[in-house]
C-alpha cells in the first residue's frame, strides 16, 4: 500500500524526538526499522488520518494544503536539523501547522485549542472530536463504473479521498485500523473492477469491510472513553481479562508486562497521535511475536505478516487452547484461610491475579460479564472480611459467580428468541423503542447507535447496503423521535406503532425510490 512516498520523512521524525528511548536489542531494532519504513511509505495516509480526525469539518482541499506544508517543513529540517522548530514531537508539529492555517481555526471553531500548548492542546483537540457526525454531508458515493474508472485513472486520488471521508466520520478509530481498512478497500476495488457484475461484487465485498470498521470504531471509542473517565486502572483490568482469555497459557508476570505495553499504547492512540499510535501498536505486536512459545500457538502465521496486517491478524486470531493442566477452578481465592490478608497486602495485584485466573478458565464469558464477576468478588470480600468468620463467608463465592452467569445466560437466550421471532430489522426496531422508553434523555444519535450495537451482538450479518445507509439512519432516527414524542403510549400501542413502522420500511425498501416512499409514508405511521 504505497501512496505518496516522502523519502526520508520518517527519519526526520525520529531524530526530532530525542526524548524517546531508542531500541538497543537486535530484535527491537529490526522492529523499529520496519515500523519506520512502513510510516515512510504511507506518510500521506498518516497525515490525512490525523487532519481529518482532528478537524472533521475541513475540506479535502484544506487537507491537501496541510500535506504540502508538512512536506516543506520536512525539507527545511532535512536541510538544517539544528533549526529550533525541528526539535518538536510530530504530533505537536502537526497541531501547530493546523493552527497556523490562515482562518482555519476560526472557520471550524477550534481556535480555543490553538491557544493552549503541549498536553493541554492535545487533549483539547481530542475533546473537540465529534462522534455524532450528522453535521457532515452524506458519504459520497460513485456509480460502480465511475468508481472503477477513477481507480484506474488516478488510484492515489481515489484512495486518499476514501480515507479522508472514512477518517472524518470515525474520529476515534486508531490509525492502524484505518490503514487496514484502506488496504481492504483497495483489494475490493482492484478485484471487483475486473468483474463483469461490478455492482454486486462491490456491494458484497464491501460488507465485511464496513462491519470490521464499525466494530473497531465502537470498541476503541469505548476503551478510550474508559481511559479518560476512569484512568489506566480500568483499562488494565479490561485487558487483563481480554488477554487472559486469548492467551490462557501466558504467565501472570508476562501478562502484566504485556498489559502495560497495551495500556501505554492507548495514550497515543486515544489522543490521535497517529505516528506514536503506529509505533506503539507495532511495539505491542513485536512483544507478542517475540514470545510466541510462552504466549500463544495460534499466531505464528500472523507474526510473519507485515504492518498493519500483522497486528490486525493477531487481534482477530482465535483464542489459544486452554492448558490441559489448568483446573476448572482456582481454589486459592475461595478456599484459602488467608484471602483477606492477601487482599489487604496488595489489593491491585490480588484482584489482577483473580481476573487473570478466572478469565483464562472461562473463555466463553464476555468481558463485561467477567468484570461483573470481579466486582461481585470485590463486594463479597468487602463484606466477608469484616465478619467473625471470613473463610466461612467467601467459601461460597463460586455460587455467586454462577448465579450472575446464569442470569446473563437467560437474558441472552431471551434476546436470541426475540431475534428469531422478529428478524434482524425487527429486533433493531424493538431495541430502539425499548431504549428510547428507558432513556429518553439520550440524543437521537446515541439511541440509534445503542440500538445498532445491541443488534450486532446477536448477528454478524447486518446495518444495510452502502447506498442505503443514509436512508437507514434516517428511518432509525425517525422511529426514535416518534417514540420520544409519544412517550405516553402503552406497550400495546407501541407494538402497533412498531408493526406499522416495520411495514412501511419493508414497503419502501422495495420501492423504486425508497427515500421518496419513506417521506410520503412516514407521516402516516403515528396516526
Amino acid at each position: 500500500m504505497k501512496l505518496l512516498k516522502l523519502t526520508g520523512f520518517i527519519f526526520f521524525l525520529f531524530f526530532l524526538t530525542e526524548s524517546l528511548t531508542l531500541p538497543t536489542q537486535p530484535r527491537d531494532i529490526e522492529n523499529f526499522n520496519s515500523t519506520q519504513k512502513f510510516i515512510e511509505d504511507n506518510i500521506e495516509y498518516i497525515t490525512i488520518i490525523a487532519f481529518a480526525q482532528y478537524v472533521q469539518e475541513a475540506t479535502f482541499e484544506e487537507m491537501e494544503k496541510l500535506v504540502k506544508d508538512m512536506v516543506e517543513y520536512k525539507d527545511r529540517c532535512m536541510a538544517d536539523k539544528t533549526l529550533p522548530e525541528c526539535s518538536k514531537l510530530p504530533n505537536n508539529v502537526l497541531q501547530e501547522k493546523i493552527c497556523a492555517m490562515e482562518g482555519l481555526p476560526q472557520k471550524h471553531n477550534f481556535s480555543h485549542c490553538c491557544s493552549k500548548v503541549d498536553a493541554q492542546r492535545r487533549l483539547c483537540f481530542f475533546y473537540n472530536k465529534k462522534s455524532d457526525v450528522g453535521f457532515l454531508p452524506p458519504f459520497p458515493t460513485l456509480d460502480p463504473e465511475e468508481k472503477c474508472q477513477a481507480y484506474e485513472s488516478n488510484r492515489e486520488s481515489l484512495l486518499n479521498h476514501f480515507l479522508y471521508e472514512v477518517a472524518r466520520r470515525n474520529p476515534f478509530v486508531f490509525a492502524p485500523t484505518l490503514l487496514t481498512v484502506a488496504v481492504h478497500f483497495e483489494e475490493v476495488a482492484k478485484s471487483c473492477c475486473e468483474e463483469q457484475n461490478k455492482v454486486n461484487c462491490l456491494q458484497t465485498r464491501a460488507i465485511p469491510v464496513t462491519q470490521y470498521l464499525k466494530a473497531f470504531s465502537s470498541y476503541q471509542k469505548h476503551v478510550c472513553g474508559a481511559l479518560l473517565k476512569f484512568g489506566t486502572k480500568v483499562v488494565h483490568f479490561i485487558y487483563i481479562a481480554i488477554l487472559s482469555q486469548k492467551f490462557p497459557k501466558i504467565e501472570f508476570k508476562e501478562l502484566i508486562s504485556l498489559v502495560e505495553d497495551v495500556s501505554s499504547n492507548y495514550d497515543g492512540c486515544c489522543e490521535g497521535d497517529v505516528v506514536q499510535c503506529i509505533r506503539d501498536t507495532s511495539k505491542v505486536m513485536n512483544h507478542i511475536c517475540s514470545k510466541q512459545d510462552s504466549i500463544s500457538s495460534k499466531i505464528k502465521e500472523c507474526c510473519e505478516k507485515k504492518i498493519p496486517e500483522r497486528g490486525q491478524c493477531i487481534i482477530n486470531s482465535n483464542k489459544d487452547d486452554r492448558p490441559k493442566d489448568l483446573s476448572l477452578r482456582e481454589g486459592k481465592f475461595t478456599d484459602s484461610e488467608n484471602v483477606c490478608q492477601e487482599r489487604d497486602a496488595d489489593p491491585d495485584t490480588f484482584f489482577a491475579k483473580f481476573t487473570f485466573e478466572y478469565s483464562r478458565r472461562h473463555p466463553d464469558l464476555s468481558i463485561p460479564e467477567l468484570l461483573r464477576i470481579v466486582q461481585i468478588y470485590k463486594d463479597l470480600l468487602r463484606n466477608c472480611c469484616n465478619t467473625e468468620n471470613p473463610p466461612g463467608c467467601y467459601r461460597y463465592a463460586e455460587d455467586k459467580f454462577n448465579e450472575t452467569t446464569e442470569k446473563s445466560l437467560k437474558m441472552v437466550q431471551q434476546e436470541c428468541k426475540h431475534f428469531q421471532n422478529l428478524g434482524k430489522d425487527g429486533l433493531k426496531y424493538h431495541y430502539l423503542i425499548r431504549l428510547t422508553k428507558i432513556a429518553p434523555q439520550l440524543s437521537t444519535e446515541e439511541l440509534v447507535s445503542l440500538g445498532e450495537k445491541m443488534v450486532t451482538a446477536f448477528t454478524t450479518c447486518y446495518m444495510c447496503q452502502s447506498q442505503n445507509e443514509e436512508l437507514q439512519r434516517k428511518t432509525d432516527r425517525f422511529l426514535v423521535n416518534l417514540v420520544k414524542l409519544k412517550h405516553e403510549l402503552t406497550d400495546e400501542e407501541l407494538q402497533s406503532l412498531f408493526t406499522n413502522f416495520a411495514n412501511v420500511v419493508d414497503k419502501c425498501c422495495k420501492a423504486e425510490s425508497p427515500e421518496v416512499c419513506f417521506n410520503e409514508e412516514s407521516p402516516k405511521i403515528g396516526n
